[in-house]
Parts: C-alpha cells; sequence; structure tokens
C-alpha cells in the first residue's frame, strides 16, 4: 500500500522513527511518568542525541507528512514551485521536451535525479502525472507523484481497520491480570474452489451486512446519549471483511 501511494523507505523510516519514540516515551515510563531519554533509547535502538531531536519535534505542534522525496515527486514539485517552469500567474507552464531553460530537460537536470529521462517521462505519463499534448509539449496534472490510483474513502477505511485490528491483537497478545481478552476469531479455508468465490461473496455480502446492523443496532440501543461530562465512554466495535488468497 506504501509503495502505491508513493511513499519512500525514507519517509517511513524517519515517521516509524518519531511513532517509536513517542510511544516507548508515553506508554513505558515509571508510575506515570514519561520514560526517559536514557531509556527510550534503549528500548528503541536510536542514539541518544536522536531521541532528544525527535522528543524536542513532538513537543511542537505535529506537522504533516514531511514533504515527498522520490525523484518523480522532487521533479513535480518543481514544475509547480521553479519559477523558470511557471507563468505569470505561477501556475505550471506547457514544457517542451527539449531546450535549455523552461523545458522538461531542463526540469530534469535540475530535479530528476540519477535516472534516464525518457524513463522519467514513461513513468510520469503512465501514471497520469503529465501528458504529452499533440504539439509535442508536456502538461503536468499532479503535484505528487503516486504510483496507483487509490480510492481515499477505501483508503481511510483501511487505515482505520489495520488500527482496530492492531489494538485488539496488542491486547490480547501482551495479557496480565488487569487484562480482559477481547474477541477475535476468523473462519477460512484454502480448498474453496476459485469458480465458488461468487457464491461466497454474495452469502457475506446479505449475512455480514445483516450481522453488522444487528451489532449496530445493539450499540446504538446502549450508546449514552446525555451528553453528561461526567459520564466515561468508549468507542466500542467490531470489523467484519472478507479474505481471498490464491493457493495455486
Amino acid at each position: 500500500m506504501l509503495l502505491r501511494l508513493g511513499m519512500t523507505w525514507r519517509e517511513f523510516s524517519e515517521l516509524s522513527k518519531s511513532v517509536f519514540v513517542q510511544v516507548a516515551t508515553e506508554e513505558f515510563g515509571i508510575s506515570g511518568r514519561p520514560t526517559n531519554v536514557s531509556r527510550v533509547s534503549i528500548l528503541t535502538g536510536i542514539a541518544r542525541k536522536e531521541v532528544k531531536r525527535q522528543r524536542d519535534l513532538l513537543e511542537v505542534e505535529a506537522p504533516s507528512a514531511s514533504g515527498k522525496t522520490t525523484d518523480a515527486t522532487r521533479l513535480l514539485s518543481g514544475w509547480h514551485q521553479d519559477p523558470e517552469f511557471l507563468d505569470a500567474d505561477s501556475r505550471p507552464l506547457l514544457l517542451s521536451e527539449n531546450g535549455e531553460r523552461g523545458s522538461f530537460a531542463a526540469l530534469f537536470s535540475r530535479y530528476g535525479g540519477d535516472m534516464a529521462m525518457p524513463t522519467m517521462i514513461k513513468e510520469l505519463v503512465k501514471t497520469g502525472a503529465m501528458r504529452k499534448l499533440d504539439d509535442g509539449r508536456f502538461e503536468v496534472l499532479m503535484r505528487y507523484y503516486q504510483p496507483v490510483a487509490a480510492d481515499s474513502e477505501n483508503l481511510q477505511f483501511a487505515v482505520d481497520r489495520i488500527h482496530d485490528v492492531i489494538q485488539t491483537m496488542n491486547n490480547n497478545v501482551f495479557v496480565d491480570e488487569h487484562t480482559t481478552p477481547r474477541f477475535g476469531g476468523f473462519a477460512a479455508n484454502d480448498r474453496i474452489p476459485v469458480d465458488a468465490i461468487p457464491l461466497f461473496t454474495e452469502f457475506l455480502d446479505k449475512r455480514g451486512q445483516e450481522f453488522l446492523e444487528e451489532i449496530d443496532d445493539w450499540l446504538t440501543a446502549h450508546a449514552d446519549l446525555s451528553g453528561d461530562v461526567e459520564t466515561e465512554t468508549a468507542r466500542v466495535g467490531i470489523g467484519l471483511f472478507a479474505t481471498e488468497e490464491r493457493t495455486v
């Protein structure tokens, strides 16, 4: 999913480093106090100096994910930001393929990295980041490189459900006398003929939706709608999804 969305390993590394430091600081302290720098370093394997830097960054308002770092995105960003490639209204120009200035070749030379220019052109056209017009010039269509188009609503659904699954597994794997196990189960069979999959899909669409509506009715009936700030509430529910993985 990350590769399809255009995230590089470096971006993932920086984000995960920050999260490791944040969780180690907030959840592994003694008597409710934040974990000290030395223990965070031991827990995470991150040098004390870098732990301190990450904690300082976390103390300020968290910025959105850092700028994209692939060569393709750097080029697209340059096309949107570099005055040489903008018109009088600061809109990206249509670029001829070759030329010393104001061309795709000039843009590529400045921002394209170490790949071959024809390879970059082919990838950006293929993924819809730019298109080649009938007169041979290129028009930019995106500011960031994303290899595969994604449905934002389904993406948010996926992220939320992954969060829920990991939270439940974390609760059920690391148990102690204070742990209340949460329901977790699955039903699968690796000998289902492929031509039976549509039947299963039809069955699950009907029965799964009925079950979710039954759960939703129960949750609605037991929800506290009084608005009383003294009442402690929690987010409670289930996740239901189909799985399909070809075994041959």
